[in-house]
């Protein structure tokens, strides 16, 4: 009997008859001899709808009681699943986070998993019944309801995956897997069969939307087998692993990530001297902004200029931090730009190719797309560009690197 853990997205669970369908795929599984627990978020919208009422009473919200309102998303969806897998004769159970139950720390709206208590899960499992687990949440140590962020119940599938040591974990969603990049951009982009955990987690880093980063984190820390398949076509998905393909040589890009919710700040005439930089980009961590793409130059001058991207959504609570810093560092000026993309190629074959970032340059110079900053590490290669660009760019490059699908 081999235990799997399978995640459902708000697309996946969007209707009363999808989440008959997902019943129906889970009840297959269980009949074959598996056991199943499953993971699933909010009905698709849902979350949006709950923090667009949250904003009609407060511009800024408590985010604890901001992560009690949305966590209210999960909690319908699993309840609703639950009746639909036993009006096909099955016993099932539902649990909360708080149910499990899964401890995390208490950065509300961003939490990260501490641990989970897996006893309550395997009695049910060990009594034949299919286990629901709302997604995306938890409780901290005080019992406080907590969520993972956007993109969070992907992390709860693989960290349950891994605290119960199941045989796979699926992730479903309305994509068939893994694509070279987005098909909703480039029609000729191609389905991944197998990729890396270390390839994928450059994708998920730099912008694709199939996985949470942590949940690629999760799942390559603790060697938790991952498949991405789609709910709604039959087909095996992109199998995620540690080998990776068996090719003796392997390509040298492997897939073009984007994000378009990135905002660039710039400080600059600050003190060119050691320390500045923590200066600058400590308080912006403290007040837990993530911070991906940092330049600094000096001027002949002798002054300091520090260039860094934010999650859009962030920007303003940035700027603000780094308003206060500039009045402390005597700084010239502050520059805001939102309008901004980041579009990165990534493989693992990079690593035993040379000119790669070459060809990158040459096809965005060719296109007439100007790069703001630039960023790499041994798999990946991304680049800050004009957001009005980012399409023509990202079609440019899975050209460029010949990622088209063969008919």
């Amino acid at each position: 009997m081999t235990l799997i853990v399978q995640k459902f997205g708000g697309t996946s669970v969007g209707s009363i008859e999808r989440i008959q369908a997902v019943a129906s795929k889970i009840a297959r599984f269980h009949r074959d001899g598996h056991q199943i627990v499953v993971t699933v978020s909010a009905m698709s919208g849902e979350t949006n709808r709950l923090i667009a009422l949250s904003q009609e009473l407060q511009d800024r919200v408590s985010s604890r009681e901001l992560d009690v309102l949305v966590s209210t998303g999960e909690q319908v969806t699993i309840a609703l699943l639950c009746m639909a897998i036993e009006a096909l004769g099955l016993k099932s159970r539902s649990y909360t986070g708080g149910q499990v139950p899964i401890i995390t720390d208490s950065a509300f709206g961003k939490a990260r998993i501490e641990r989970i208590e897996p006893s309550n899960i395997k009695k049910d499992l060990d009594l034949g019944r299919v286990v629901v687990v709302a997604g995306f949440q938890g409780v901290d140590s005080e019992g406080n309801i907590t969520t993972l962020g956007r993109g969070g119940s992907d992390t709860t599938a693989v960290a349950l995956a891994a605290t119960l040591k199941a045989d796979e974990c699926q992730i479903y969603t309305d994509v068939d897997g893994v694509y070279t990049t987005d098909p909703r951009i480039v029609m000729e982009a191609r389905l991944l069969p197998e990729i890396t955990f270390e390839e994928m987690l450059e994708m998920a880093s730099q912008g694709s939307k199939v996985l949470q980063i942590r949940a690629v984190e999760f799942a390559g820390k603790y060697g938790v087998p991952l498949r991405v398949k789609s709910s709604f076509n039959e087909g095996e998905g992109t199998l995620i692993t540690l080998e990776g393909q068996k090719d003796m040589e392997k390509p040298m890009v492997s897939g073009i990530a984007f994000n378009r919710d990135e905002a660039k700040l710039t400080i600059r005439g600050i003190p060119d001297q050691p320390g500045v930089a923590a200066k600058v980009l400590g308080p912006i961590s403290d007040a837990n902004i993530d911070i991906d793409v940092i330049v600094q130059n000096v001027a002949k001058d002798n002054s300091a200029t520090i260039t860094f991207t934010v999650n859009r959504s962030e920007l303003e609570s940035a700027a603000e931090i780094l308003s206060v810093i500039a009045n402390d560092l005597g700084a010239e000026e502050i520059i805001a730009d939102s309008k901004i993309a980041k579009v990165s190629i990534v493989g693992a074959g990079m690593k035993s190719h040379a000119g790669v970032a070459t060809r990158m340059f040459e096809c965005l110079a060719s296109e007439g797309i100007n790069i703001q900053l630039i960023t790499t590490s041994e798999i990946k290669i991304a680049v800050v560009i004009e957001e009005r660009y980012l399409e023509l760019a990202v079609r440019a490059l899975h050209a460029k690197y010949g990622l088209e699908a063969s008919y």
